[in-house]
């Protein structure tokens, strides 16, 4: 399993989310603490979105800790929407093509999770993707082809209703095949104006997923890093320190929907057509 962050809000360096706090994300790519292993050194990336409506995307397979170019750009880059993820391969290769986020036209997308036994799915569902958006999927893993069975059911038109009908997709797929393992999806997409993450499993037991609360006091007790603006809004896969009060879990089977500053809790609920 993987960790990941996205921050919405003004646009400030990417060094004060992913790497200055106590529990940054590069030191969740070593120290996990809410996470089925501790160590994420199977790659990492970042996307962010800037003045063009496409965002820029830096991804390895180097582990996010060791690597200096990275440490020095996240410095230098600013942004007021970005992505950013440190992966444990659940199978797959280690490899710059299975890195996250992955990105098509405007969008990113990162994932947290698994589709249990995947190599026997795997063929059907490819065939299941768009023709026309086939051709685009570069790598191996099962977390790029949700992204694309998503573009499939529609998420440039109605992101909420696409992720639901691609997990009804895949949890009708696994059911039909009687695959007794449980769909885990802790995903996040972005259009470069809002973010959606999704928090769901099968079996109601899913990875964690927190967002920020009272961003200005976190800073306050722990001057690791800048302040923060208070219409910000981050959404991780665990709290980047351990005051657990400056942050509220996404419920199980949620959506949380983060535009202009505002994060909004739904229900999240396979949709099958």
């Amino acid at each position: 399993m993987c960790r990941w962050l996205a921050y919405s809000g003004p646009s400030l360096r990417l060094s004060d989310v992913l790497t200055r706090p106590n529990h940054s994300l590069i030191d969740q790519s070593r120290h996990a603490t809410q996470n089925v292993e501790s160590l994420n050194g199977d790659g990492f990336g970042v996307g962010w979105y800037g003045d063009d409506p496409t965002p820029g995307v830096y991804r390895d397979t180097h582990p996010a800790w060791n690597d200096t170019n990275f440490l020095h750009l996240a410095e230098h880059i600013h942004s007021g929407l970005f992505l950013s993820h440190v992966r444990a391969s659940t199978g797959t290769p280690v490899q710059n093509t299975n890195c996250h986020p992955f990105n098509y036209q405007n969008w990113l997308f990162q994932h947290n999770g698994s589709i249990p036994e995947f190599h026997s799915l795997k063929r059907q569902l490819l065939f299941d993707v768009d023709p026309g958006l086939f051709l685009a999927i570069e790598g191996s893993t099962d977390s790029e082809l949700l992204f694309y069975l998503a573009l499939t059911f529609g998420l440039k038109d109605d992101a909420p209703q696409a992720l639901a009908r691609t997990i009804g997709h895949v949890e009708q797929a696994r059911q039909a095949a009687g695959i007794e393992g449980a769909i885990y999806f802790s995903a996040c997409v972005s259009d470069g104006e809002r973010i959606w993450a999704v928090r769901y499993s099968s079996h109601s037991q899913s990875r964690t997923l927190y967002h920020s609360s009272h961003l200005r006091a976190l800073h306050d007790l722990d001057g690791t890093y800048a302040s923060l603006p208070d219409d910000a809004v981050i959404v991780v896969s665990e709290p980047l320190d351990d005051l657990t009060t400056h942050w509220k879990e996404v419920p199980e089977s949620s959506i949380l929907t983060v535009e202009s500053g505002t994060a909004t809790v739904t229900a999240f609920q396979p949709e099958i057509i």
